[in-house]
């Protein structure tokens, strides 16, 4: 039997994954389900995440960027009880799980069917990916722009987020023509955390950066040189910042503190699903 022949006698055996998006970003896969299954299964972050093999800020980066994908959490948290509290998943959450589930049996039955029809397809068939968008970013949001200012050279751009918040961007004029930024269109914000100022007491101040998001802590992780902060926004959504050592200690950030996230029309990237 020569090389061609074996090659044709071989099973050819189709595999496939599941992926959600949100206007062409990814909300995730399998993976992303599967934390989100142990949560409802354990009631903590933390086992969840030792459940998957998954690290702790990565479960919790996951669930920040599913709720605001989502536009709406998926995971809440519990306080109080015996134990401190907990984790688990909201209506939404447990709804997209099983729904996932659904249509996971469902593809996975696609394929077999499929499979079947392969026999006698030669081993050299082509494969067609989609390119994912990939960025540094740490701080993505998705909505909707509620109002477009054109300038002489720039425009101001009015995105309104899912949970009502504004968030507002500076942008030429060519890239908001480009773009397509017209009222009611969906786009993403890109903010990164390093671009984020900030301010634990703001009774009273005045600022000239145009964004201003209040929140609570919920998450601190201090390195050898900076912190990184998220806050949890009171509409839903999260947001993130990374600032010295010593500006964290100075400010007094800790758990369950009301803070203030800033950052400049012109620190914000605007981006439209493929």
């Amino acid at each position: 039997m020569n090389a061609l022949d074996k090659s044709a006698a071989a099973e050819i055996g189709l595999q496939g994954s599941v992926w959600m998006t949100v206007g062409g970003e990814h909300l995730g896969g399998a993976g992303r389900v599967e934390l989100l299954g142990a949560i409802a299964e354990c009631g903590s972050i933390t086992q969840a995440a030792k459940l998957v093999k998954m690290s702790y800020k990565a479960a919790w980066d996951a669930i920040d960027a599913m709720n605001n994908l989502a536009g709406e959490p998926l995971v809440e948290r519990l306080t109080g009880g015996k134990g401190g509290g907990g984790t688990r998943l909201t209506q939404r959450g447990r709804q997209l799980v099983d729904n996932f589930r659904i249509i996971e049996r469902e593809h996975a039955r696609y394929l077999r069917q499929l499979g079947s029809q392969a026999e006698g397809i030669a081993d050299d068939l082509l494969l067609i990916r989609r390119m994912a968008m990939k960025t540094t970013a740490r701080n993505q949001f998705l909505g909707k722009v509620a109002e477009l200012k054109q300038g002489a050279v720039n425009d101001e751009v009015t995105l309104e987020l899912p949970g009502g918040q504004h968030i507002v961007a500076i942008v030429t004029q060519g890239s908001s023509a480009s773009l397509g930024l017209v009222p009611g269109a969906e786009a993403f914000a890109l903010i990164k955390a390093s671009s984020i100022i900030l301010v634990a007491d703001s009774a009273g101040a005045r600022f000239s950066a145009r964004n201003q998001l209040a929140g609570l802590v919920t998450r601190v992780q201090t390195g050898a040189v900076n912190t990184e902060v998220v806050l949890d926004l009171p509409r839903g959504g999260t947001i993130a910042a990374i600032i010295t050592n010593q500006s964290s200690t100075e400010l007094g950030i800790e758990i369950g503190s009301s803070v203030t996230a800033i950052f400049k029309a012109s620190s914000v990237i605007l981006g439209v699903p493929a």
